[in-house]
């Protein structure tokens, strides 16, 4: 499974992936769910990516390679993200169709994969988009800044009581965290190695960038005081009126 979050505030952007893509009895398998692409100075994509794994690698693979040897592709060219979302739609949903023309029917194969694309080309605004299988996407809003692939129920609601316009990178970051620790926690099939960028408006370049494995010293001291400080807030919230007067219930 996987877990890919990505989170769009008014500072710029940040990501967050896990890199399991099997965790069975007798083997776990790692690879990296996070790709970066552009031009440093014009434009910056960062993709986030879930589901089959060779989709996904074939997608990436034929991005990067049209990236560097076709200057008129959608990628160098296009002047607007959602072209480029829509761009990278297609390929994906091309690439989907050829796995299946290449399987047996009915042999239970799924090629579908989906991606988070975000970044910037410059003279636009930063923003975020979901890439779903089918090769349409949708973008975040005011009122939902986040996008999210995978296992995504666990991480979802400390984004949706935290996270608002006007957070910092910083602490869109240590949320984007505490959202993959949550979800690490009740999910095996999602883990470390963590990748976590932080993209900041306007820059046009990838710079703030932290691969966090299972021993890394921030993400424990981040584990253990999120689990101590949520204990400390059940500890402090209101008491029943029962435990207030010390009244048995129905009395």
């Amino acid at each position: 499974m996987t877990y890919c979050v990505g989170i769009s505030v008014d500072a710029g952007l940040v990501f967050a992936s896990d890199s399991r893509t099997n965790a069975g009895s007798d083997q776990v398998s790692c690879y990296g769910k996070m790709h970066t692409l552009g031009i440093p100075g014009e434009r910056q994509f960062v993709i986030l990516s879930a589901g089959n794994l060779a989709t996904t690698q074939a997608v990436i693979a034929q991005l990067r390679h049209e990236l560097k040897d076709d200057p008129d592709c959608p990628l160098n060219k296009a002047p607007y993200m959602n072209e480029v979302a829509d761009y990278i739609g297609e390929v994906s949903r091309l690439r989907q169709q050829r796995h299946r023309d290449k399987e047996a029917p009915n042999a239970g194969f799924s090629p579908a994969a989906s991606f988070i694309l975000g970044g910037q080309i410059a003279g636009e605004a930063p923003c975020l988009h979901m890439i779903y299988p089918e090769g349409n996407h949708i973008t975040t809003s005011r009122a939902t800044p986040f996008l999210q692939i995978g296992e995504a129920k666990y991480g979802k609601p400390i984004l949706d009581r935290i996270i608002e316009q006007n957070s910092t990178l910083e602490d869109a970051a240590r949320c984007a965290l505490v959202s993959m620790d949550s979800t690490m926690k009740s999910n095996v099939t999602v883990g470390p190695p963590v990748e976590l960028l932080l993209y900041e408006r306007d820059s046009l370049v990838l710079r703030m960038y932290r691969r966090l494995d299972e021993h890394d010293a921030y993400l424990n001291a981040l584990r253990a005081s999120w689990a101590e400080n949520i204990r400390l807030a059940i500890a402090a919230l209101p008491l029943f009126t029962l435990e207030a007067t010390g009244q048995p219930p129905g009395a």
